[in-house]
């Protein structure tokens, strides 16, 4: 059974989503505020993550960025009031996986749970224990570790399966939807904008220079391309 956090000031958002949630067969930790959140990732182990951003002692973005800077790799969507194009940035910058914006449908935040824990269930992983070398990165795909000059670096899960997908298609081209769907599950959101933003995530990790990429280039008007 898939155990979720769910990080949310406000008593009545909290219960709802609790009580859907475990409805639809989920067991379900909850946390009042950021600082307990991020003491409960710390002590105990999670599918998935839902994380609301404006709270008290400590806001989400505080929360994501310290628990990617541990290590801790667990999925997360963040749930936030503010619609400004920033804020979402800024959050998948951190290492946030998805986003909803207040007041969402719950039908659509039920639907991304169901992605993100099926993918991560069915993930096509490489089978094999041994580390790819992609550039500058030191990467397993299995264990969900990244290594840059034996130093462990600190990736979000879906940067991993973003880098994987592209990996297992290399030298072929793949189109934004395509990782839109493929990785997110859907294609309403997030925007194609969002995959951009997490390929110059990648770039920064394993390109030698990141403003002449030479293993994922972008292929003008179709995409991008993984090259060997």
């Amino acid at each position: 059974m898939a155990k979720i956090l769910l990080v949310d000031d406000e008593p009545n958002m909290r219960l709802g989503l609790k009580d859907n949630l475990e409805f639809e067969g989920y067991e379900v930790d909850t946390a009042n505020d950021g600082r307990e959140g991020l003491a409960k990732l710390q002590q105990s182990h999670y599918s998935l993550v839902l994380l609301d951003v404006m709270m008290p002692h400590m806001n989400g973005l505080e929360v994501c960025k310290r628990a990617r800077a541990e290590g801790i790799n667990t999925p997360i969507i963040f749930l936030t009031a503010k619609g400004e194009e920033i804020d979402k940035v800024l959050g998948l910058e951190l290492g946030a996986d998805d986003y909803m914006t207040k007041p969402f449908s719950l039908r659509e935040l039920l639907a991304r749970v169901k992605a993100i824990l099926r993918r991560i269930d069915d993930k096509p992983a490489n089978n094999d224990d041994e580390p790819l070398q992609i550039g500058k990165l030191l990467v397993n795909f299995k264990k969900l570790s990244a290594y840059q000059n034996k130093k462990q670096i600190v990736m979000s899960h879906k940067e991993f399966e973003i880098l994987e997908y592209l990996w297992q298609r290399k030298n072929s081209v793949v189109s934004r939807d395509d990782l839109l769907t493929n990785i997110w599950g859907y294609d309403e959101n997030p925007t194609t904008r969002t995959v951009d933003n997490f390929i110059v995530k990648l770039r920064q990790k394993i390109e030698k220079d990141i403003n002449h990429p030479q293993i994922i280039i972008t292929v003008h008007g179709a995409g991008y391309k993984f090259l060997e």
